[in-house]
């Protein structure tokens, strides 16, 4: 049986759009936290930056500089380059760069991992999508993370440590990328702009606000059953519909033009969560 979940977590990826808002909750949950970035005055701007052992460090160079307690856990977020999902750059860099530095934390004692993968996994199929679902990854991104897992699974039969890997579906919420539609949309109607410039809006997709996202996480993190697990909403919904819904939510008269971006070559129009 896995071992149940370590009491002291190591989080990389601290300063990120779910590092941020994860660190708080493992805070508050009681959990001794290591939190990895690059960006010291970033990370300092955080009201949990005093509560936790912060340390500035690139896993691009190898293992942190801290000795780890046994039994450790990793809650693996960083990831470079995004949100060009179709630069070489994950599959010759991001990809043996981030297998070698989990395969660090592992040999210097980590026993639990936690890995972010990513619903573009599952390439172009269409329609509600399960765990269970065979991967089909179908731009440089998806494949890189896909083959981390492979590898990660393979690396168990060398080191005895708890894998889950987790596939993330769309969220929205404080410290998201400013290039996410929703990011998008606040910042438009903050700058009192007229209109809305987007995609005809008709794609289905699963979203979820990132404080449900983390709080998925950490419950993943906490059972005791490894594997893969989708973090989304289970539910549908349109790009138009969300924005529609924000929109009312914040009280503005913003106008949508609807088509003026085509839709994304690199997704399907329709899939979600199970």
């Amino acid at each position: 049986m896995p071992p149940q979940a370590p009491r002291k977590i190591i989080v990389t990826g601290a300063t990120g759009f779910i590092g941020q808002n994860l660190i708080p909750l493992l805070i508050k949950k009681n959990y001794e936290v290591v939190a990895i970035a690059r960006n010291l005055e970033k990370a300092k701007q955080f009201e949990w930056y005093s509560q936790v052992t912060f340390i500035v460090h690139d896993i691009y160079k190898g293992s942190i500089p801290i000795e780890i307690k046994k039994n450790s856990g990793l809650i693996h977020l960083a990831w470079q380059g995004l949100p060009n999902y179709k630069s070489s750059f994950h599959l010759e860099e991001n990809l043996p760069q981030n297998f070698q530095f989990i395969k660090s934390m592992v040999e210097s004692g980590v026993r639990k991992v936690l890995v972010a993968g990513t619903c573009f996994e599952y390439g172009f199929q269409e329609g509600p999508l399960s765990s269970t679902t065979p991967a089909a990854p179908s731009n440089p991104y998806a494949v890189a993370k896909d083959t981390l897992r492979q590898n990660l699974e393979k690396l168990r039969e060398e080191e005895s440590y708890s894998l889950i890997w987790t596939r993330l579906f769309y969220m929205y919420g404080p410290g998201q990328n400013s290039k996410s539609i929703i990011a998008q949309l606040d910042a438009a109607i903050d700058d009192g702009e007229e209109v809305f410039n987007m995609s005809g809006g008709e794609q289905l997709r699963d979203y979820l606000p990132i404080q449900s996202v983390v709080e998925k996480l950490l419950g993943v993190f906490e059972s005791e059953d490894e594997g893969i697990y989708n973090i989304c909403s289970g539910k549908p919904i349109s790009i138009r519909k969300l924005v529609e819904e924000r929109v009312k939510e914040r009280g503005s008269s913003i106008k949508l033009n609807l088509g003026y971006y085509p839709y994304a070559d690199y997704e399907p129009m329709a899939f979600w969560g199970q």
